[in-house]
């Protein structure tokens, strides 16, 4: 069965909801969307506290990574979205866009028209801020952005203790300073929250000329010689082909995109070949180059219970639920994750090189060290915010449904050791400052015997893992490893541009998710040729 479309995109994630959204305005044009996840409909999707529920489970791939060389040979949990919204619908829903100089950093190394001003309007045309305003906000995007209503006491306690610390005070982490401490801005609006499947494609799905495929997976791009013509699918056991007329778009996450353009015959020739892979490009920077973000967790337990973990208690639950379903307050309309810092763990260096987020609770992601049952904690994580280590996304097999082999191969470069080293004592500090310590009664994980730096190294070995930031495995650029150019499209192919995390030729310095959304918006303009 074949379908006709002017445009196919490839996954449903934040980017691909934006470009399905914009896309569709013009009533000509057929775009078809294809996911392999479902509909968000799950309920945990749309409160803001149900982030800490979601980072394993059927909205997930499952995956692990391969065995970490330099973290004890670890094979850590890897959180990747498998539904409608992609991360946007599972985060922690903060809000940051990294420092200016990510994207002027960006055109140095190859990506002409990415720097923070050109990319600027773009972060504005999507950002429907409720609070802030003026040259660094916007206030009618898609997008909602919000302060939270109230924040926990353990997360003011948490600002007032980085402050103690020497760290100023920063009500605006996407304004014209990023280093300080503060209460993140949230993608929640109305106390729900706002994934790119809520803000972009939801109102977008009345029209006639947008389909939506769910629970479908991508088992190739169909080219015609050097052109990309189609996509074929796999849904209720059948095999389809969606026909692109003008371009396949590939937005399926820096996992999933290097992937399908393997199974595709685009990547590493010998690495396809020996997978029984026909090439239609050899190239060698697809799966390459993967940046991710390695947080390392301190937890501390509280002398009382205030913190969330307070509601882990039935009743607590239940009175928690009753008081978000009449009045869309309370702690489910956290979203948890609600404090952070950018500082220095290198003070040498021009700007932030480390971001820290504080949660209002222990144990809230699954692989994170918790306090003993009964008891209430808190949670303090931080990472280096441009790691130099660089990993890679292979293939396992030629099967469309084998997980991909994923290696972010974390601290293999010293330099992101020292500074995750820096990161745990700063955190330590804070948490030794008056206002964190009236709270707490132990520092649980590092427990006193990390000392040395030895010891801090050994800590960080055994419990870092990712801060779900994977990027930069199909790199914007011109050199050798680049994929695609500066437009987006996949040198040496007609027909298909990839316009997801995976083109960031290194990454921000923050969260990922608001530059994604950025990237969906600009590809959307570069495709209908406004720019």
């Amino acid at each position: 069965m074949m379908e006709g479309f002017d445009y196919v995109i490839v996954g449903g994630g934040s980017s691909g909801c934006v470009l399905a959204a914009r896309l569709s305005e013009n009533p000509s044009v057929r775009v078809c969307l294809i996911e392999a996840g479902g509909r968000d409909r799950h309920p945990l999707i749309h409160m803001p506290v149900g982030f800490a529920k979601m980072t394993a489970g059927p909205m997930t791939w499952g995956l692990t990574t391969a065995p970490q060389k330099h973290a004890n040979n670890r094979e850590i949990p890897y959180a990747q979205a498998r539904v409608l919204g992609g991360g946007s619908s599972i985060n922690a829903e903060v809000y940051t866009r990294g420092h200016p100089r990510d994207y002027d950093r960006w055109v140095e190394e190859g990506a002409d028209g990415w720097s923070f001003q050109e990319v600027k309007p773009y972060f504005l045309r999507s950002e429907g801020n409720t609070i802030l305003s003026g040259e660094w906000h916007g206030t009618d995007g898609p997008l909602g952005v919000s302060n939270l209503p109230d924040p926990q006491p353990m997360t003011r306690a948490f600002v007032q203790s980085c402050q103690e610390l020497g760290i100023p005070y920063n009500p605006d982490f996407n304004g014209p300073v990023q280093e300080g401490a503060g209460v993140y801005q949230t993608t929640i609006r109305n106390s729900r929250r706002c994934s790119a499947a809520v803000g972009y494609l939801r109102p977008a799905l009345a029209r006639k000329n947008l389909m939506l495929i769910t629970g479908a997976l991508v088992l190739r791009i169909v080219f015609q010689g050097r052109r990309a013509v189609g996509v074929e699918y796999s849904t209720g056991g059948a095999a389809k082909i969606a026909r692109a007329e003008s371009e396949v778009l590939v937005t399926s996450g820096a996992i999933g995109t290097p992937k399908l353009m393997m199974l595709s015959g685009v990547g590493p020739a010998a690495s396809l070949r020996s997978h029984g892979i026909d090439v239609v490009q050899d190239m060698a920077g697809v799966g390459q180059n993967l940046h991710d973000h390695f947080g390392v967790d301190i937890v501390a337990e509280l002398k009382g219970h205030d913190s969330l973990d307070k509601y882990n208690k039935f009743h607590w639950m239940l009175l928690a639920g009753i008081e978000y379903a009449l009045f869309k307050s309370g702690p489910v309309a956290s979203n948890v994750v609600e404090g952070g810092a950018f500082w220095y763990g290198d003070r040498a260096s021009p700007y932030p090189d480390l971001q820290f987020h504080f949660l209002a609770g222990a144990g809230a992601e699954a692989g994170v060290p918790s306090v003993p049952k009964g008891s209430s904690g808190v949670t303090l994580n931080s990472y280096t915010v441009r790691p130099k280590s660089r990993g890679s996304v292979t293939l396992r097999s030629a099967d469309p449904r084998a997980l991909p082999i994923v290696d972010p191969n974390f601290l293999d470069d010293p330099d992101d050791l020292r500074i995750s080293v820096e990161g745990i004592r700063i955190s330590r500090e804070i948490f030794g400052q008056p206002s964190l310590q009236k709270y707490i009664k132990t520092i649980r994980f590092p427990d006193e015997s990390v000392r040395t730096q030895a010891d801090f190294e050994a800590y960080a070995r055994q419990y870092g893992r990712t801060s779900y930031h994977p990027t930069c495995t199909c790199k914007m650029g011109r050199d050798d490893m680049s994929v695609v150019d500066p437009q987006l499209r996949v040198h040496g192919l007609d027909g298909i541009r990839i316009c997801d995390s995976s083109v960031m030729p290194s990454l921000v310095g923050s969260n990922t998710n608001a530059a994604t959304i950025m990237i969906g918006e600009k590809a959307a303009d570069l495709i209908r040729g406004n720019i």
